[in-house]
């Protein structure tokens, strides 16, 4: 029979997944069940956390690859952080930046020494219970035998050909090799698949990560970086350490919600959080003008505080504590008026992404890993199928600034994980993709279930808004006419967008004795639980 499986005309209802002993969710149907092959062969939910971002460097190669970065929230009786991002190289030459008006968004200038498969060995090391090389299992097969494209995974790789088909730079050609190899995009169900992955993935896991930062992949990086123009460097690579940090958290309503510090934008969402605790929003109802006007303009004002302050965290020169101080809050809260701000200043205080979730009856894991944006850099490494990721895209080239691109030196991150907990005891793990998208994700799911009592799911479902700049909006389709009318008289400049602009995320939460999990309909995702 010939169908379209991009067609689907009528609404799709998912209902919430529900189990007692294990759960786990992805964007991508195949890396949750390498998720649940881990859980079935008596790992934890750490194992199956690890086995599914590998298997996404295959499955879901539009937002991730094993040259990304990567943070995680794991709760084992207490919360840990973990901050596996990477420094630009030590010896990027800043005079190559001379004259240009932003940071560009392809090519060397954009790559910086990738943190992923750090994670992973951390991760591993500290909780799981299988063999390392065993969690590797799904996402070489998945390489090795080929799987078919999933529906949106297809769309987004079909918008990557109009940015990376036209490169025709030396150092652009390897890539385009493996991802593009017919000079166009797979269509969805066509079986695409890697031998250069799954190689890679062998060596990761055989060597236990040691052949990526001190190895023969290592010199494969460097070597192909100094033949093309690069400026990573072995030494780079084997200087990589990750950080293991203190999350950070506000309270908001009965919830404590918790994301990772600086140098990511977690702290975006606590401080639009925060804002809005002093505000009665469950007197207006969640589709509503008020309760997105609200949202707004509170995301408006902590985007004016991160953008301009936060950064590498040994830059930084504004506390953390202090953006976050009860007082600072209640005066940034005076901002929030009838009309829309023009224009929203930071204050002066004193002082292509994946998300995944696992959970088990003694471990849950908030974890998300990405390129940046989409592919990544255009970069790879020949005979590898190593995508390295463009995070450099996230400095900024404004003289005083402590985000400003230079030598050895992390960039802003867009990825976060969240987690929240109640009255001390853990909640769950979730998380919203999508760059400048997810510390409004996460203001929006928390403002789902606090004020408005949505379960995981139908908080994922929710129509949702997005703040680009100034005063200027974009809206889902399914968000009410009404509210695009009244946000438009309040000065909002208001379009509305097609659903990829809005993120992708998943959630597992405790309740009662179950374990309830949730996967958007934005992406080709899947939870499942035992």
């Amino acid at each position: 029979m010939n169908f379209n499986l991009n067609d689907y005309p009528y609404p799709s209802q998912r209902r919430v997944i529900l189990g007692k002993r294990c759960a786990a969710a992805t964007s991508q149907p195949l890396a949750t069940l390498a998720g649940m092959e881990m859980f079935l062969a008596g790992g934890n939910a750490v194992d199956a956390a690890i086995a599914m971002a590998i298997a996404l460097t295959v499955v879901e190669p539009t937002s991730n690859g094993i040259g990304s970065d990567a943070f995680a929230i794991v709760w084992d009786g207490k919360l840990h952080g973990l901050n596996a991002s990477g420094k630009s190289p030590q010896n990027l030459p800043l005079d190559r930046f001379a004259g240009m008006p932003t940071m560009p968004g392809l090519g060397w200038l954009t790559v910086t020494t990738p943190g992923a498969v750090s994670a992973w060995r951390s991760l591993w090391e500290k909780w799981s219970k299988l063999p390392f090389e065993q969690l590797f299992a799904p996402a070489i097969r998945y390489a090795e035998e080929g799987f078919p494209v999933s529906p949106l995974t297809a769309q987004a790789w079909k918008r990557a050909a109009d940015i990376y088909l036209p490169l025709t730079s030396p150092e652009f050609q390897p890539f385009k090799q493996v991802f593009f190899p017919n000079n166009r995009a797979p269509e969805t169900g066509e079986i695409w698949h890697s031998q250069a992955h799954a190689k890679t993935l062998r060596e990761i896991a055989t060597s236990g990560t040691e052949s990526f930062y001190r190895g023969k992949i290592a010199d494969a990086i460097a070597n192909f970086a100094s033949d093309t123009g690069g400026f990573l460097t072995t030494a780079d690579l084997a200087t990589h350490k990750l950080l293991w940090v203190d999350p950070i958290s506000t309270q908001y309503r009965q919830l404590q919600v918790w994301e990772i510090p600086p140098n990511c934008q977690g702290i975006a969402a606590l401080m639009a959080i925060a804002i809005l605790e002093d505000f009665d929003m469950a007197s207006y109802p969640r589709d509503s003008v008020e309760s997105f006007h609200r949202q707004i303009e509170a995301m408006k004002l902590a985007f004016a505080d991160v953008y301009r302050h936060v950064a590498d965290p040994d830059f930084m020169e504004v506390a953390v504590e202090h953006l976050l101080d009860k007082t600072y809050v209640r005066e940034r809260q005076q901002s929030i008026q009838h009309q829309a701000i023009e224009l929203a200043q930071p204050g002066l205080p004193k002082g292509g992404t994946v998300y995944l979730c696992a959970s088990d009856r003694d471990l849950m894991v908030s974890y998300i890993q990405s390129n940046y944006d989409g592919f990544g850099s255009g970069i790879l490494v020949p005979g590898t199928g190593i995508s390295l990721q463009n995070r450099a895209t996230g400095f900024t080239l404004e003289a005083g600034h402590p985000n400003r691109v230079a030598p050895a030196k992390r960039p802003f991150h867009t990825i976060i994980p969240g987690f929240l907990t109640q009255d001390g005891a853990p909640l769950g793990a979730f998380g919203v993709m999508g760059a400048p998208m997810q510390p409004q994700g996460h203001l929006q799911m928390v403002v789902n279930m606090a004020d408005y009592q949505m379960n995981p799911q139908a908080a994922l479902d929710a129509p949702r808004w997005r703040f680009l700049a100034g005063k200027s909006v974009l809206l889902e389709k399914g968000v009410p006419h009404r509210i695009v009318e009244e946000l438009i008289k309040r000065g909002h400049d208001v379009q509305i967008a097609p659903e990829f602009m809005f993120g992708k995320g998943q959630m597992i939460l405790r309740h009662r004795d179950a374990l309830v999990a949730a996967s958007e309909p934005r992406a080709d995702g899947l939870a499942l639980a035992s």
